[in-house]
Order: C-alpha cells, then sequence, then structure tokens
C-alpha cells in the first residue's frame, strides 16, 4: 500500500511490554542455525503459561471479527514440531491450538495448523519458499495472506535487520512494505486496526460476498494487474479466484521480471 507507513496500530506502553517479551521467546525457539537438532513435540508444549491464553484476551477485545478455524490435535503436534516454537509464543499457540485464523470475514487469513476450510499449514506453506528442509534457520516466514494476493512475512534476515519483524508483500506494487510490528503486535493490527482504511483503494464494492465463497487457500486475480496503472481502479478489474500457490509464485516472479529483485 503506497500510504501503508501511515496506517499504524497504536499500541499501549503495558501492550508493548508483553509484545518485547514474546518476540524474544518466538526469536529464540525458531531455528538459529543452518541445520538444527529439532526439539522434540513435549518440549515445545508449556502447559503452565499457554500463549493461546493471551491470545484469547485479545481475541474477545477485538474489533474486527476473528474466526478460529478448528483444529486436528494430530496435525498441529506435527505442524508444532515443524516450526520448532513453543506454544508459550502467540505463534506456537495458533499453530498448536487452531486451524488458523480468519480475519475481518475471511479478508486476511492468519495461518495455524490448516483444516478443512484452509488447507495449509504454516511449516508446509513455507517449506519451498523460505527454507528447504524442517529445521533450517527460515529466511522469512509466511505468517499470514489476503485475499487480493497480499502476504505478510516475518523477517529471518532476508528482508533487512530488523529480525522478528513483519512485512507485507503488497500487490498494488510487488514490493516488501516494513510495518515495523512484531508477530504479537500484527495479530493486535489485525484484530483492531482500521482495516478499511489499511486497504483503502482495494477493497470493491460487494466484496464481503464474493470473500464468502472463497477458500482459504485461495485468493482473487485481478486484471489489469493491481501493480499497473490501469489496474488501480478496483471496482473496473475483472478478477477471479485461483490458487494462492499459484498467485504467491506469480507475483514473486513478476516481481523478478520487473527487476525489483536486488
Amino acid at each position: 500500500m503506497a500510504t501503508i507507513l501511515c496506517k499504524r496500530l497504536f499500541v499501549p506502553t503495558k501492550v508493548i511490554i508483553q509484545h518485547l517479551t514474546i518476540v524474544l521467546l518466538t526469536l529464540y525457539t525458531l531455528p538459529t542455525t543452518a541445520q538444527n537438532k529439532m526439539r522434540q513435540i513435549e518440549e515445545l508444549i508449556n502447559t503452565t503459561e499457554p500463549g493461546r491464553v493471551l491470545v484469547d484476551e485479545w481475541i474477545k477485545s477485538a474489533k474486527n471479527k476473528v474466526e478460529i478455524l478448528p483444529v486436528d490435535t494430530v496435525k498441529a503436534k506435527d505442524a508444532l514440531y515443524k516450526t520448532q516454537v513453543t506454544t508459550r509464543s502467540p505463534m506456537g499457540a495458533i499453530i498448536y491450538t487452531t486451524g488458523g485464523l480468519l480475519i475481518d470475514d475471511g479478508w486476511i487469513r492468519i495461518l495455524g495448523s490448516g483444516c478443512s476450510e484452509m488447507n495449509r499449514t504454516l511449516p508446509d506453506w513455507n517449506k519451498g519458499k523460505s527454507f528447504q528442509e524442517f529445521g533450517e534457520s527460515p529466511l522469512f516466514l509466511l505468517i499470514a495472506d489476503d485475499v487480493i494476493g497480499g502476504f505478510y512475512l516475518l523477517n529471518g534476515g532476508a528482508l533487512g535487520e530488523d529480525l522478528g519483524k513483519v512485512y507485507y508483500f503488497s500487490p498494488d506494487n510487488l514490493e516488501y512494505e516494513p510495518l515495523d510490528l512484531t508477530y504479537s503486535q500484527f495479530l493486535q493490527f489485525c484484530f483492531n486496526n482500521d482495516l478499511d482504511k489499511f486497504y483503502e483503494g482495494s477493497r470493491w464494492t460487494n466484496w464481503r460476498s464474493e470473500v464468502a465463497g472463497l477458500s482459504g487457500d485461495q485468493a482473487f486475480s485481478f486484471r489489469p494487474f493491481l501493480w499497473t496503472e490501469e489496474g488501480k481502479d478496483i471496482n473496473a478489474n475483472s478478477r477471479e479466484a485461483i490458487s494462492i500457490e499459484e498467485l504467491y509464485h506469480f507475483n514473486v516472479d513478476m516481481r523478478k521480471q520487473l527487476g525489483l529483485d536486488k
């Protein structure tokens, strides 16, 4: 989004303190070497200070609609093991206790351990994109996406020196835009920010009815492309639902072809 840096979420001081603690937990529980000895699932499950308690508090007070997708315990354990984060962190809690989260009637999809509505787990979705084998240090983590083909990434070093901060791979300019948010702050952004303002110019008339028929593994492809001058009027564009996998690779390839990778 061209004005993305003006669309920040205000976070109270006491919440910032929580976030600083949590981002340190997340950074230290993510793989930190090229190939790590992977911890067993029992080492990753925290029953004394589960992060889900904090996530539930945030969801309860959320201004935007949050739908918690059902969890499959077998898939959840597998996804948590592959990600190697603990359930004390919000990321680990979402992976282990949810199939994912749908925000604002499904406009934003936050990855968890997958379900029938969104058949993608966070680690499996990232394999081949941010790392090649489980246990490797990820260059970034794709943590969420939206229905217009925008992708939210947690920086692992590939996007800059601000490790642990979230970027938005924007479909309207194919740039990685820094949001200056930790993972926990990103959740707060999704739960409470004015998404109509953040996505100003990117939501068409009656979008909710169309999004309702979209699966969590699809997104809309637009013609003309959103990054072109001709594609700036969202209501004038044609659109079709395609695989989110296909759209991700298409946008990454187009970024390369346009010479935006340096």
